[in-house]
């Protein structure tokens, strides 16, 4: 293995290489430390009741554990990193595979998981056409073997739904790991959290402070257009100022192109949002698990990353590539198993 891709994978001694990485790692810390502050205040302001206080603080809690879990694998190294996006992956699917009942259809649900799993080895591999042809090919295994089971009732539906799951799950959360294969992926990946989970802070402050008309009542009764607005001039400022510093030296450190990343990421991660509240309305149920308390399940809580991931990946990787300076075929080569 290239000393290069030795360093990308395992080396946690460039974790802060990047002084970008260290400021919003830095500056997640000192948020974490205000916010039960700004909780206790508005309490005594007599702002927020017992009520929501008690709410407002078990999200913390879970945001005490969430935050180091997600930041922790991109500090170490690449490799952690994609293995822990994979195991995002998986675990989204089994919420949403039991939510659905999908769950019951062993073999289908066995194609999803080893599609995912195969994603990941290309990921790993930096096996870019590997990595691009999987979907396709995962789709057509699913309809194919699906028709095995001889059971032409119900077909479309188990199928659709499996599909539907790899694609969202699998595909579109496997380009966010795809990103790891970038020397500057560190900075890269932060600000993608970093920027999607504070839009959806945006969009509520905004539409609990200014909101009137609703966006999608039907399927989220409590967005609001104002909210939506808000949510995207705000994110986009966030990436524009922060941007300027994770592609510095890169034609995205223009304002032109950071005004259009920002405004994907804000605009894919509510739609991301809106998609799974249209799932859970469609199944008529409120989380999609409870594993994190005061969120519900994992979808609850990365819903917006889901849409957000592919976007930000085929945007950077059209205007300034993603992982070009790092040899390929990482392990593939050992095994002398590469293309030629």
């Amino acid at each position: 293995m290239k000393s290069e891709s030795l360093a990308r994978l395992f080396d946690a001694r460039n974790a802060f290489q990047e002084p970008v990485t260290l400021w919003i790692t830095a500056g997640i810390a000192v948020a974490l430390t205000v916010i039960p502050l700004i909780i206790w205040l508005l309490s005594a302001a007599g702002k927020v009741n017992s009520k929501l206080r008690a709410e407002l603080l078990l999200r913390y809690y879970s945001w005490l554990v969430i935050i180091p879990v997600l930041i922790v694998p991109v500090l170490l190294g690449a490799f952690w990193t994609i293995v822990g996006i994979s195991l995002l992956s998986l675990f989204c699917y089994r919420e949403y595979a039991r939510a659905t009942g999908l769950v019951r259809e062993k073999w289908v649900s066995l194609l999803v998981v080893l599609g995912i799993i195969l994603l990941t080895l290309a990921t790993l591999d930096h096996w870019y056409r590997f990595f691009l042809a999987l979907p396709s090919l995962t789709v057509a295994a699913i309809i194919a073997f699906a028709i095995l089971q001889d059971r032409p009732q119900g077909y479309i539906q188990r199928v659709a739904l499996a599909v539907f799951g790899y694609l969202l799950f699998g595909v579109c959360l496997g380009h966010l790991g795809y990103l790891a294969n970038d020397t500057h992926y560190r900075p890269l990946i932060v600000l993608v959290f970093l920027a999607v989970e504070l839009n959806d802070v945006f969009a509520f402050c905004c539409g609990k402070t200014l909101g009137r008309q609703k966006l999608c009542p039907n399927t989220s009764p409590n967005k609001t257009v104002a909210g939506a607005v808000g949510a995207l001039v705000l994110t986009t400022l966030l990436v524009v100022v922060l941007g300027r510093f994770v592609f510095a030296g890169t034609v995205l450190a223009s304002l032109p192109h950071l005004l259009g990343l920002g405004a994907l990421i804000s605009v894919a991660g509510q739609f991301g949002d809106l998609t799974l509240s249209s799932i859970k309305r469609d199944l008529g149920i409120k989380d999609m698990a409870a594993t994190i308390p005061g969120h519900g399940g994992l979808l609850d809580r990365f819903d917006s990353v889901l849409l957000a991931a592919p976007v930000v990946f085929h945007y950077v990787n059209y205007f300034v590539g993603v992982g070009e300076n790092q040899p390929p075929f990482v392990f593939t080569s050992l095994l002398g198993m590469g293309p030629r």
